[in-house]
């Protein structure tokens, strides 16, 4: 079996709801992430041969095959095929995945995996509400309700909860993390580390209307926060744990990596990025949800022969606070090496664009740290989450 390869990763500088990205159309917004791909590996587009895009909100604007709709608005041919991939919040990290697969297996030599997110035209949940108010049904269906009798809904805010008691997490542990976030975004903003990754745009606000300015900043980082402002948000539930400033930010974004197996390389001449050493998939309880990031890696790190002290910097996605931080707790992980330059806390979680986000982040730093092995892995709605270990080459 082949090897699977990256050879180019870009995201774009995440906006803030309302923000610098608004303006752009999702498939437009994507469509660039595909062109910046084209132009690191220097390829030409006709040798690409799928493209799996990740995005959850699949309404309106991301409806009818985004990720083709993606390819009609790139510079790639229309002989380039595409399609789209909801695993919630992994969805571009499973686009990955497949496009791994595809290339491993010998029947693609050349694949993308990106994924995309404007939270700002396509609001968290539209398949849903729409649904809603049509008067169709809710996703929970009567099968569902009858083997989870006591659970009226599936909800990640009361995961973050459960989790944030299960592992005895205090407000201050996910406060003073979420400020940790914040401060390492900051630094790695300051010190450059994200230039080589963030394809720069234009801004354009939500009525589609710019300013001449170029967006290449994560535009949710707070270069000012403090422990003490973070202390003061409000509780997002009577007596519970989390609030807004341990949650990811809303974000509008997009992202991608080039997959490819020995033939794709000789075809490109380029030497990889990277190896993807390992993958991984599980479904878990999906009631407390969050969790399945804790399970997922221990089984990744057995399959693959590895020991957590092997990984030399992990991206857990900060979808809440305490989900890296029971992850750190479970597997005694060192947190020096985890989200070195900040997460979704203070960066922002675009939700289907955040797999190849994260990977894109962890290829970079890899890099500028010479280190050797990388480890993804993000909490997905349902219980559902996959790991990626990745080897820089």
């Amino acid at each position: 079996m082949s090897e699977a390869y990256i050879v180019a990763a870009a995201r774009t500088a995440g906006g803030r709801r309302g923000g610098r990205l608004s303006g752009w159309h999702p498939a437009d917004l994507a469509g660039q992430v595909l062109n910046a791909l084209l132009d690191r590996a220097d390829a030409d587009p006709a040798l690409i041969e799928d493209v799996i895009m990740g995005c959850v909100g699949q309404a309106g604007e991301q409806s009818n095959n985004v990720a083709r709709n993606a390819v009609l608005a790139s510079r790639l041919p229309e002989s380039v095929p595409a399609t789209s991939v909801d695993r919630q919040c992994g969805s571009s990290q499973q686009a990955l995945h497949f496009a791994a697969q595809a290339v491993m297996s010998g029947t693609q030599d050349i694949v993308i995996a990106a994924g995309v997110e404007s939270m700002s035209r396509v609001p968290m949940g539209s398949p849903s509400s729409l649904a809603r108010q049509q008067g169709l049904g809710h996703y929970f269906s009567p099968a569902m309700k009858e083997r989870y009798p006591d659970i009226p809904d599936f909800s990640q805010f009361m995961g973050a909860e459960m989790m944030a008691e299960k592992y005895d997490l205090t407000k201050d542990e996910l406060d003073r993390f979420a400020l940790l976030s914040h401060e390492r975004a900051k630094r790695a903003t300051e010190a450059g580390d994200f230039k080589d990754e963030i394809v720069p745009l234009p801004v354009r606000g939500i009525d589609g209307a710019g300013d001449g300015e170029t967006h290449d900043v994560d535009e949710g980082i707070r270069f000012d926060a403090t422990l003490e402002g973070i202390q003061n948000v409000k509780l997002l539930k009577e007596g519970g744990r989390i609030t807004a400033a341990t949650a990811s930010q809303i974000c509008d974004g997009a992202s991608g990596v080039m997959v490819v197996n020995e033939r794709g390389l000789k075809a490109l001449g380029l030497e990889p990025m990277a190896r993807i050493h390992h993958l991984t998939v599980i479904g878990h309880d999906p009631v407390i949800m969050l969790e399945a990031p804790i399970p997922a890696t221990e089984r990744a790190l057995k399959k693959a022969g590895m020991s957590i002290d092997d990984i030399d910097l992990f991206e857990v996605n900060e979808a809440f606070a305490p989900v890296p931080l029971a992850w750190l707790k479970t597997l005694g992980a060192d947190a020096d090496r985890l989200n070195v330059n900040g997460g979704a806390i203070s960066l922002g979680h675009p939700l289907g664009g955040s797999g190849t986000k994260l990977m894109t982040t962890l290829l970079h730093a890899l890099k500028k740290r010479n280190k050797r092995y990388g480890l993804q892995t993000m909490c997905e709605g349902g219980g559902l989450a996959n790991v990626t270990i990745v080897e820089r080459l």
